[in-house]
């Protein structure tokens, strides 16, 4: 997921009343007696983590992943448990991997594979080649120079030292001063520039290939050590033909200098990983808790299960889907009969691009007009989605009443995001005031972006990311080799998993359904002069 966004402060639209319904307050004591005193939710969490590991996209830790959820479900007493399958592409797992300098003199180095990149197939060993490439412009610099080389792709830069706390919670201060509406901006040039980047690592890996080189690396977009190896090349048919690494920011830089000396650096690299094709469908997880008394409508919660390989996916993902997991075994042990169907959701393939959650849309709520641009043809499906119009709302459009994602780390909520639904916030106000005691008291306006609550809100579904405290989510653990069971807040997730139980419960015996924005249509451009970049 995407890093934590900036939020504001709802009260001032807050001054005029609103016909609300009441919080059923004796059944919120429910909720947190069962969410404090008999929570699940860390043991659920130690399992996604210590016991699972990392959860690649269609990797095999993520097809355990899939399995044991399931079964947790069906363990606590939930309806209609599946596992909905979307293409996805290739399984993909890091078997061992090193490098180390060996000239000017040895060094073991800190390294990642980048993912869905191929192994060296063996010890590959060469000189160093610093060719910085972020653009295919770039490719003419380089050119008869490569051959033989481990190629470092990356400027190195000179460092930075942190200037704020890793870790953190928000105060009331910096929850208050955030009250400025954000207006929506679209700019036709910025979509274009973005399509155009989308085939850049396979003309890269291209370029390199018919240079010579053996393989590549670059550097962590993070000092401290701290590794990543995030790729997106995992279609069947895109996979490089180059090993690729991903190298700590300090050993990256050390090279990077030893390369301007009289003692240029050789580099031994060994990338050993494991493609898996048996299934190129990923799949979400769903699980009901039956509705009453309102046909085929219905609320849900959601978090992506997927993550990545450096470690062991804790704070991203594995906090917020055992947080959702924990609010179905409250819901289900307080023996709930709403009146809408409650569901959730396990997505799959978010970190490469929110990739389950827009198989739902695509499949029961919205979808888009075909892409007419023959330059958008080729690409995948989720690059173009968002841009193309109109929208074609599903026969199910209207039965998904509300949609809320857990996706921040593992703080506890201190509010959520109306997503600019003027007419929601009073509603989810009332919703938040038993928990003021608890720290969640904030309504936010602005859009927030990056997790799978986007595509429900790009098709004018209410969907809604709650307010998390970042902790040290964004400084150091977003993505990387720390991510790990150690960065978890068990009291914070407890809040969190009674308070999602509570909003769900909410909205599920709510008489009318949330208020919902407009049916979007294609906007015209914030700036109606803009000159196209070159």
């Amino acid at each position: 997921m995407s890093r934590l966004l900036a939020f504001v402060s709802a009260a001032a639209l807050l001054a005029t009343p609103v016909a609300a319904q009441s919080v059923d307050r004796v059944a919120v004591n429910g909720i947190i007696d069962q969410g404090l005193n008999h929570s699940q939710v860390m043991q659920t969490a130690a399992w996604l983590t210590d016991r699972i590991g990392g959860r690649m996209t269609n990797s095999p830790q993520m097809r355990q992943a899939e399995a044991w959820t399931q079964q947790q479900f069906r363990d606590w007493g939930l309806s209609n448990v599946r596992a909905e399958g979307f293409e996805f592409g290739r399984g993909w797992e890091v078997v061992r991997a090193s490098a180390r300098m060996t000239a000017p003199r040895a060094l073991k180095l800190r390294a990642i594979p980048v993912a869905w990149t191929p192994g060296t197939n063996g010890t590959i060993s060469a000189g160093v080649f610093v060719a910085p490439i972020s653009e295919v412009e770039d490719f003419d610099k380089w050119r008869g120079k490569l051959a033989g080389k481990i190629v470092m792709i990356s400027k190195p830069g000179t460092g930075s030292e942190p200037t704020e706390p890793a870790f953190r919670r928000w105060t009331s201060a910096e929850l208050s001063e955030r009250n400025a509406y954000n207006q929506p901006q679209y700019s036709p040039a910025a979509v274009e520039r973005q399509l155009e980047r989308a085939d850049f690592a396979a003309r890269m890996d291209a370029f390199l290939v018919e240079e010579g080189a053996l393989a590549w690396v670059r550097i962590s977009q993070r000092d401290g050590g701290l590794l990543h190896g995030t790729g997106y090349t995992y279609q069947v048919g895109a996979t490089p033909k180059l090993a690729g690494m991903e190298l700590a920011a300090e050993d990256y830089r050390r090279l990077a200098r030893l390369a301007l000396t009289d003692a240029p650096p050789t580099l031994e690299l060994n990338s050993e990983v494991r493609f898996h094709d048996e299934d190129v469908n990923a799949y979400n997880i769903l699980a009901d808790i039956p509705g009453t008394a309102r046909g085929t409508e219905y609320v849900m919660a959601g978090a992506h299960l997927d993550s990545w390989a450096a470690s062991d996916g804790a704070q991203d993902n594995a906090a917020g889907s055992a947080v959702v997991m924990e609010a179905a075994r409250i819901l289900k042990a307080l023996g709930v009969r709403p009146k809408r169907t409650i569901r959730f959701a396990l997505w799959n393939g978010e970190e490469q691009g929110l990739l389950g959650s827009l198989a739902y849309v695509d499949r029961y709520l919205a979808t888009r007009a075909s892409a007419t641009d023959p330059a958008w043809a080729d690409l995948p499906n989720n690059r173009t989605w968002r841009h193309r119009w109109p929208i074609e709302p599903r026969p199910g459009y209207r039965d998904l009443v509300a949609y809320f994602n857990i996706d921040n780390g593992s703080g506890k909520i201190r509010g959520i995001n109306a997503e600019g639904n003027v007419a929601a916030a009073p509603i989810f106000q009332e919703w938040l005031a038993p928990f003021a005691s608890m720290g969640a008291t904030t309504v936010s306006l602005r859009n927030s972006g990056g997790t799978d609550h986007v595509y429900m809100q790009a098709v004018g579904v209410p969907g809604y990311q709650f307010i998390q405290d970042p902790l040290d989510y964004s400084a150091r653990i977003h993505h990387t080799s720390i991510d790990s069971y150690d960065h978890l807040k068990p009291e914070d997730m407890r809040q969190a998993a009674i308070i999602l139980a509570s909003f769900l419960l909410n909205a599920a015996n709510r008489d009318e359904p949330l208020p919902r924005m407009p049916l979007p249509t294609q906007p015209t451009p914030s700036d109606p002069f803009e000159y196209p970049q070159d």
